[in-house]
C-alpha cells in the first residue's frame, strides 16, 4: 500500500490547530473490501473516495473508535433514547434516493454552518457519500410514513462502519444520532460483525461527546486499539 501526506490546514474540530492527513493512494486501482477493511483496522476512514488518517504534527486528538457489537451493553440513557424512539419504523437499503439529499441538506443548513460543509449542495453530498468501489447500506428511520433520518454505512465482511447520520432537525429532542447507532449495531449483530466504527472522537469536541458513550469501545492511538470500558476522563 502507498500513502501520501496532504498539507497542514486549518483544524475543522480544534481552535488554533492545524491538521494534516495521511491519505492512502490507489494508482486508480479498485479497493478491494478487504484492503478497506484492513485500513479502518488501521485507523483509517473514508469521506467520498479518499481514504485517510489524521497525522496531524503536534495534536493526536483524533482517536479512531469502534464497538465490539457483541460485547456492548446499552447503558440507561440508551435504552430510554430507544424507548423514546420505539414509534419508529427501520428500514434498510442500497439505492441512494433524492429524499436523502433533501433531508441532508436540512439538516446541514441548519445544523452546522460552522461546518465545512456549509452551505449543502448536491455536489458536495454525492462526493461525500458515494464512491466508485462500494455501495453504502442506507438505514432509514421512518415517523408515520415520513423519513426523519438516515444513516449512511460501509458494510464488510468482518465490521460496519457508519459514515455519517442526518436527520430532521426540528426532532433534536429524540436524539436520533445516538439511536441510529444503537440500530446499527443490532444490524451488525444479526450479520455477525465484529465491530461497528464510529469514526473519529475528539474528546475536546462537544458535537463528537455522544460516541464515547458506547461501552465497551475501543479507541485507536499510539498505533494500536485501547479498551474503553468506562468513561474517559
Amino acid at each position: 500500500m502507498k500513502f501520501g501526506l496532504t498539507e497542514t490546514f486549518a483544524c475543522s474540530y480544534l481552535r488554533g490547530q492545524d491538521e494534516q492527513l495521511l491519505v492512502f493512494v490507489n494508482d486508480d486501482k479498485p479497493v478491494s473490501a478487504e484492503q478497506y477493511e484492513a485500513l479502518l483496522h488501521a485507523g483509517f476512514r473514508r469521506s467520498g473516495e479518499q481514504i485517510y488518517r489524521p497525522h496531524c504534527p503536534a495534536c493526536d486528538a483524533c482517536q479512531s473508535i469502534r464497538v465490539p457489537v457483541a460485547e456492548f451493553k446499552p447503558s440507561k440513557s440508551q435504552k430510554r433514547i430507544a424507548n423514546r424512539n420505539k414509534d419508529l419504523t427501520v428500514s434498510y437499503g442500497k439505492q441512494d434516493k433524492p429524499e436523502y439529499f433533501e433531508l441532508f441538506q436540512r439538516y446541514i443548513n441548519q445544523r452546522h454552518q460552522d461546518g465545512s460543509m456549509y452551505p449543502a449542495s448536491i455536489q458536495q453530498y454525492e462526493s461525500f457519500i458515494s464512491s466508485n468501489w462500494t455501495s453504502p447500506l442506507f438505514l432509514e428511520l421512518f415517523l408515520g410514513d415520513e423519513l426523519i433520518a438516515v444513516a449512511v454505512t460501509d458494510e464488510m465482511k468482518n465490521s460496519l462502519s457508519a459514515l455519517y447520520t442526518f436527520f430532521k432537525p426540528e426532532l433534536n429532542s429524540r436524539s436520533l444520532g445516538t439511536y441510529a447507532i444503537l440500530q446499527q449495531i443490532r444490524h451488525a449483530k444479526a450479520l455477525n460483525k465484529e465491530f461497528l466504527y464510529l469514526g473519529y472522537q475528539i474528546d475536546e469536541c462537544q458535537k463528537m461527546s455522544y460516541k464515547s458513550n458506547f461501552f465497551p469501545h475501543q479507541r485507536f492511538f499510539k498505533h494500536k486499539w485501547q479498551v474503553f470500558t468506562k468513561k474517559h476522563v
